[in-house]
């Protein structure tokens, strides 16, 4: 008995794809840069804040997304024509013991940014997500999808406020993503909205398989090219470079010294940084300017920086930003 040509191709292993690999690679490269703008700032070359905001943000966000999709396409590829449960398990086991690792040195050497659920936590929950959906029909993957994006055009286009309630904002729930104030951290991807490019991976390999685009992605020869081989020990990248960088960073800071920031601009970035979590950013950028000005009136900003004020407890600074809001909105 023959097989139909989708069932046939999806029976057998898929081909090896060096346009994924170099991709990766290349998304490895691009996130190394975005984490370098991050270790110049924590060193003191530029305003605080600098790497959340702004062309920054967008282009962290572009990068985390395209990892994560390209991680839900591997995950089809790598248990095809059957999952192989040795591979996945060691593979798995690696993704967990590093962002185990990564939450330990953080919590020692950040105790109050410490990263709770980073991209390596988010990509150990989302692999065994995904292995299930992989056992279901592809319409429900791809109903999934469809659902995860909805959401997400609702959170960042709809109703403000809908999906997200302040019960899932302790550090035990945040990981969920419907946090409206989530606890600080230093690399925080939770599974929403991050599940949404994870499963257009899936649902995007799953259909490749079926219609042979695998094969024709595969005749594109990028397999030798360097960031192809840089994309298959995506891993071992990941766990090394920050280390890396952050002591270049550092061997830069005693070779030619960062000059003293501007406590205005620095103000205005952490305060838009802090605000955009919960308001838009028109809004924000009134709200800090306003209470900027009303801090420098009143002989409270230099005070404020130099740590002298409680901000949650001060009611001088409560009043402030209660009259700021009021005149923002």
């Amino acid at each position: 008995m023959t097989l139909p040509a989708t069932q046939a191709d999806a029976a057998v292993k898929p081909p090896r794809i060096g346009l994924l690999d170099t991709a990766r690679g290349l998304a490895l490269i691009a996130m190394a840069s975005y984490h370098f703008s991050w270790d110049m700032e924590f060193m003191g070359y530029l305003a605080s804040g600098t790497a959340e905001t702004g062309w920054l943000k967008i282009y962290a966000r572009a990068i985390a997304t395209t990892f994560i999709f390209i991680v839900g396409i591997s995950l089809v590829l790598s248990s095809m024509p059957e999952v192989r449960w040795p591979a996945f398990w060691k593979r798995f086991g690696m993704i967990a013991a590093g962002a185990v690792v990564i939450s330990i040195a953080t919590r020692i050497a950040m105790p109050n940014e410490w990263i709770y659920f980073g991209i390596l936590h988010c990509i150990a929950v989302l692999t065994l997500i995904g292995i299930v959906f992989l056992r279901l029909p592809l319409a429900v993957t791809l109903i999934a999808t469809v659902v995860l994006i909805a959401a997400w055009l609702t959170d960042n286009f709809g109703t403000p406020g809908l999906l997200r309630s302040s019960f899932f904002d302790p550090r035990y729930l945040a990981w969920i993503g419907l946090a409206v104030m989530p606890e600080r951290s230093n690399d925080y991807v939770p599974l929403f909205p991050w599940a949404t490019p994870f499963f257009a991976g899936l649902s995007f390999a799953s259909i490749a398989i079926r219609t042979r685009l695998l094969h024709r992605l595969a005749a594109i020869g990028t397999g030798s090219w360097w960031p192809a081989r840089l994309g298959r020990h995506s891993l071992a990248f990941y766990l090394i470079h920050q280390p890396v960088l952050i002591a270049i960073a550092y061997g830069l800071s005693l070779v030619v010294p960062p000059q003293a920031p501007d406590p205005v601009a620095t103000y205005l970035r952490q305060c838009n940084t802090s605000c955009v979590m919960q308001q838009g950013e028109a809004l924000c950028h009134s709200f800090c300017q306003c209470t900027l000005e009303k801090l420098q009136a009143q002989a409270l900003f230099t005070p404020l920086q130099a740590g002298a004020i409680d901000i949650e407890n001060d009611e001088r600074v409560q009043t402030i930003a209660a009259e700021c809001s009021a005149e923002a909105e």
